[in-house]
């Protein structure tokens, strides 16, 4: 089940034990303590976290009659945290407009994207649609939702969920960044026709036989 992380949810005795867990891992006995619940309630609320792929044990302690479990964050659950990117993103690229010209900005864009594709980069002799399935996943990890679209003459990465949406209003530049990181993934000519009005929407061209 998803779970959402608002204001509602860390409200509730599971998301204050995401809270607490955020800072160390720690035991049944410490979470009962610092929530001012009984073990077996916190036992509970662990049971229903550990389903939901939040947290996890991550070793024991040693105790007068049995050892104590140890849980920390899962990844998964650390993905759920709210970011700040975005203005930060936005701060960063308006001091870099001052101070470069457009050609080198660019420059630094595609090739930050190119790191980035780098990281996600499939193997050497994985098919096309492996690539198209890495690149996806790239995108989803930055908080896109796309999906691949076979049209006549080319293949296309659409999403109406653009991962940096709110940064390409003040700065469309930044689609660059996502172009250059799909073309180092699928390694193939890449080119964006990307929707800036209103709602971003993601287009990505691939112009592969």
């Amino acid at each position: 089940m998803a779970v959402e992380f608002d204001k509602k949810f860390f409200s509730s005795t599971r998301g204050k034990i995401i809270l607490s867990l955020r800072n160390s891992a720690k035991t049944v006995n410490d979470l009962a303590a610092e929530l001012e619940l009984t073990d077996n309630a916190v036992r509970a609320h662990l049971l229903s976290l550990e389903r939901d792929r939040l947290i996890e044990q991550s070793g024991m302690l040693k105790g007068h009659r049995k050892p104590h479990y140890l849980y920390e964050l899962t990844a998964e659950a650390n993905r759920h945290f709210p970011k700040s990117y975005d203005s930060l993103l936005n701060r960063i690229l308006s001091v870099l407009r001052r101070r470069l010209t457009p050609s080198v900005l660019h420059g630094v864009l595609e090739e930050s994207g190119r790191e980035i594709g780098g990281g996600h980069s499939a193997g050497a002799g994985d098919s096309l649609d492996a690539r198209l399935e890495t690149a996806l996943m790239a995108l989803s990890e930055l908080g896109g939702s796309a999906e691949v679209v076979r049209e006549e003459s080319h293949i296309v990465i659409k999403s109406n969920c653009c991962p940096f949406a709110d940064v390409v209003a003040e700065n469309p530049e930044v689609c660059r960044l996502a172009e250059a990181m799909v073309g180092e993934i699928v390694g193939e000519p890449v080119r964006e026709h990307c929707d800036r009005n209103g709602l971003p929407k993601c287009r990505f061209e691939i112009e592969a036989a």
